[in-house]
């Protein structure tokens, strides 16, 4: 079984061109941006490592990440975004390896990397543990995996579907599904049956009106986990 939903990368690409406007649809992804990329090359030094971006989008944080250092390769199978984001690289002149590849059939090339992300996207596939299996097997040893979706619960249900996207505007209406949504503990045991080590959890809050974003101890809406090769 194909491991997307066309319907999810139908409903980004027909965003595509959105994606870099940083007051449009998808600013609260480049609010939370450097949150993100600050705490990922906190934990391990990026420069020179060879990192692969999994739903990669319109490429927000590959650019991130290649700023700092890393030798980026980004996935992701909608077009539209894909697209936006290869056009980016080459405005930006930042070398970004860009492909249109589903992350079991990159697994199944051998390829290893040092560190993974796969960042808000879990929670748009049919089947997120068969993504966390497929990180483990791209990730070289003593390599690190990063993984950031969203609680399900009712104060996500409030905040983060019915507050940004019916009330606030501050995503597409239709972004998330409730019941895609991941609890930390079922991401968790993603984590533990894929024979990854887990590390640390943290929460991402985000303030819309204040434009402000930081991570807290608190994972009941927003959060990012840190795991390693065994």
């Amino acid at each position: 079984m194909n491991n997307f939903d066309q319907n999810e990368l139908d409903k980004f690409s027909k965003l595509a061109d959105e994606w870099w406007d940083p007051n449009g649809k998808f600013k609260p992804l480049h609010l939370i941006n450097p949150l993100r990329s600050e705490y990922i090359s906190k934990k391990i030094n990026l420069e020179g490592l060879a990192v692969l971006d999994i739903g990669c989008g319109g490429g927000i944080l590959a650019e991130s990440l290649t700023k700092k250092g890393a030798n980026v390769t980004a996935i992701d199978l909608a077009n539209g975004p894909l697209n936006v984001a290869k056009l980016r690289a080459q405005k930006t002149k930042l070398n970004i390896n860009y492909q249109k590849i589903s992350s079991s059939d990159l697994a199944e090339t051998g390829k290893k990397y040092d560190v993974i992300t796969c960042l808000e996207m879990l929670e748009h596939v049919p089947d997120p543990s068969k993504i966390v299996a497929d990180c483990q097997k791209l990730l070289k040893n003593d390599g690190h995996v990063f993984f950031s979706t969203i609680n399900r619960n009712i104060k996500s249900l409030m905040l983060a579907i019915f507050g940004a996207e019916y009330i606030l505007n501050i995503l597409p209406r239709g972004t998330h599904e409730y019941e895609k949504l991941i609890k930390p503990s079922e991401l968790k045991n993603y984590i533990d049956v894929a024979n990854l080590e887990f590390k640390e959890i943290k929460g991402m809050l985000y303030l819309p009106f204040l434009d402000i974003a930081k991570l807290t101890n608190d994972t009941s809406v927003n959060y990012i986990i840190h795991a390693t090769q065994k």
